[in-house]
């Protein structure tokens, strides 16, 4: 049986970091089981593990 590749975070959302606040928020570029890749607007892209780093999902009229 495949494991499970669905996310709770999905492309196009926008997330910070609450550990990294200077990294600013990011786009969600892609989002595959625990690895998400996101856009930050200080740093350019970086592969996130969700599983070890939570990421807060912004409300859209937060950014």
């Amino acid at each position: 049986m495949a494991p499970d590749q669905t996310s709770p975070i999905e492309p196009g959302q926008w997330v910070r970091n609450p550990a990294r606040p200077e990294w600013g928020i990011g786009q969600v570029q892609s989002a595959i089981g625990d690895r998400v890749t996101v856009n930050f607007e200080h740093i350019g892209k970086i592969l996130v593990n969700i599983a070890s780093v939570p990421l807060d999902v912004i409300a859209e009229d937060e950014h």
